[in-house]
């Protein structure tokens, strides 16, 4: 009778509910079922699969110690932890073992590892790397696979374009130590190497492997990729026994990245089969490129081919709108996003950039406000769009509602701030701003920081001490700021601290040629035609031509009007695929 009760009991256990669990739980109370030691394991871990801890640790609290110090039962309860957390409680448990007399085994230290992994603990995962080797446990699969999984962690802990060489080289220790290595394993530590640049290690890997499947290939091309060695990656895509849709669009990725556009559209247009990531990748590569007409080609034809774009196919499109000053085809790119909910701020803000961007800030402003959960990123755009409309003190106004907001700004929020301050005149608020940076939010100004301030100073007559500013900041002035004050100079006649300027700006041997069409000016309008003669030679010795001015119009309303030419041009692209749909589908209201 009591078999059969163990026998049922186990299989209730596994796909019972949590009341029914509870119902189970009396019923190995009443029948002293709590002392097999296999079943309540059992009945301990299905409690840990709810996710809470409330539950087993009630029940754990309630265990006598020839129970509750049972690595089975142990392991159940930190395999709970590590699932549900707190991961630091997995870890306690873990420590206390000793001291309870139990050994962790295979079963214990792949919970440990990951939760250590979790908590970004990586020296304590160590000190467990420690107990595993001592314990000879270091080849077995699952514990192998927790070690690598933590190192892999740990390198993707490190900041972007920082590679931790110690921790590559321990999980390749921990790799070669496996016994058995699966091919996903592989393809990891392929996909590591050639993430951190090292593709030569990567290739002879890749070479080393005993079967490949199509993510090996494409890792290694992935890893060509990044450092822009398109003959290997040509070469490989070649050789391929089989190529999917990822393969073609690295491929893509690839001559894009060399500067090639002409090649990679001819593999674009040669897939077999493409998904909205190859569109994407074509569209951002004529945007990386300055190709902006191209892009919005693209998208057109993803559009009459039926293609449902994402966030990243709209974020790509309205930066390519804001670049060309194409708003008809900003607002048509708007009205296909239905869902907000789905592509959440990074489209919204990237809309907000370029209605304002278009010169309609209004609408700029409108969405600014629809969007319900605005990041730091948002509030810069927006900031630094009012900014650069001329509403300065809006732009301002802005910046502290963000802060009221609860949110902290970051280095470009202080950017966008102190330019509107320099472009309003907003000296003594600009000032605050710029000050408030180290003393209330911990972050150390930056060269444009500083040159914000400066441009600031010196549009408003304090040229002097603008020029003490840049020459006491940490950071050497470059030639932005040397114009910066040399137009201040211009502006108040100084003569006589124009020429220290002009001769710290002119040992920069800059190619700008800003700064020498403005030293020329200068000392023209003061009559040193010679001096003014030099700096024009000095031009001309050097190559260095004033490029033909070109300004956006703004119209009385203070709004910003696109280039004429690209308006008409996508107008009329938008109204053609209007007309198009509409022969197709009803018109919609």
């Amino acid at each position: 009778m009591r078999g059969s009760l163990e026998f049922t009991l186990s299989k209730l256990l596994p796909q019972c509910t949590f009341k029914q669990l509870k119902q189970i739980h009396a019923l190995i109370v009443t029948t002293s079922l709590n002392q097999n030691i296999q079943i309540f394991s059992k009945f301990l871990r299905r409690s840990t699969e709810f996710g809470s801890m409330e539950y087993p640790n009630l029940v754990f609290s309630q265990l006598g110690p020839q129970v509750s110090n049972d690595i089975v039962i142990q392991n159940a309860m930190i395999r709970g932890y590590d699932i549900n957390g707190p991961f630091e409680q997995c870890v306690s448990v873990f420590d206390e073992m000793p001291l309870r007399g139990i050994k962790p085994h295979n079963f214990t230290y792949p919970y440990v590892l990951n939760s250590c992994s979790k908590l970004g603990w990586y020296g304590k995962g160590k000190q467990v790397q420690c107990h595993i080797v001592k314990h000879g446990f270091e080849s077995n699969l699952a514990v192998a696979n927790a070690l690598f999984n933590m190192y892999v962690k740990m390198l993707d802990s490190c900041d972007s374009g920082v590679v931790n060489y110690r921790s590559l080289n321990d999980a390749r220790k921990v790799f070669d130590y496996m016994r058995v290595k699966p091919v996903e394993l592989w393809n990891r530590m392929i996909s590591r190497y050639a993430s951190g640049g090292d593709v030569q290690s990567a290739r002879k890997l890749f070479d080393d492997m005993p079967d490949k499947d199509v993510v090996s290939w494409n890792s290694m091309i992935s890893g060509y990729a990044e450092v822009r060695d398109v003959g290997s990656a040509s070469d490989l895509f070649e050789r391929m026994p089989e190529k999917d849709v990822i393969s073609w669009t690295l491929m893509i990725g690839v001559y894009a990245n060399a500067g090639d556009l002409i090649t990679a559209r001819k593999f674009f247009n040669t897939m077999p089969c493409k998904n909205v990531v190859s569109w994407n990748s074509m569209i951002s590569s004529y945007n990386q490129h300055r190709q902006y007409e191209e892009a919005l080609d693209v998208f057109v034809q993803m559009h009459s081919e039926g293609v449902v774009p994402d966030g990243y196919t709209f974020v790509s499109v309205l930066s390519a709108c804001s670049h060309l000053g194409a708003l008809e085809f900003g607002k048509w790119t708007h009205s296909l996003i239905e869902d907000w909910s789905r592509f959440g701020t990074i489209s919204g803000t990237a809309l907000i950039d370029m209605y304002a961007k278009c010169g309609d800030l209004n609408k700029a402003f409108a969405l600014f406000i629809k969007i319900g959960k605005r990041d730091v990123f948002c509030w810069n755009v927006m900031i630094r769009s009012v900014a650069i409309h001329g509403r300065a003190e809006d732009a301002v106004k802005i910046y502290s509602l963000m802060q009221k907001e609860g949110l902290k700004p970051n280095d470009f929020t202080f950017t966008a701030a102190l330019f509107a301050c320099s472009h309003g005149g907003l000296v003594e608020e600009g000032e605050r701003i710029f000050h408030s940076m180290d003393k209330e939010f911990g972050i150390v100004p930056k060269l444009e920081h500083f040159g914000c301030l400066i441009d600031l100073l010196s549009r408003n007559g304090r040229v002097e001490e603008a020029l003490r500013m840049a020459k006491e900041m940490p950071y050497n002035p470059d030639i932005a700021i040397w114009g910066t004050l040399l137009g201040g100079c211009r502006e108040t006649s100084h003569l006589k601290l124009a020429e220290e300027v002009i001769e710290k700006a002119t040992e920069l041997e800059t190619d700008e040629s800003g700064v020498y069409v403005l030293l020329a000016n200068m000392r023209a309008s003061a009559g040193q035609w010679p001096e003014a003669q030099s700096a024009r030679e000095k031009m001309e010795e050097k190559k260095i031509w004033k490029n033909t001015g070109r300004s956006h119009v703004y119209a009385s309303n203070g709004t910003q009007e696109p280039d004429i030419e690209s308006h008409s041009k996508y107008r009329e692209k938008v109204e053609q695929i209007r007309f198009t749909s509409n022969q197709c589908e009803p018109q919609k209201e």
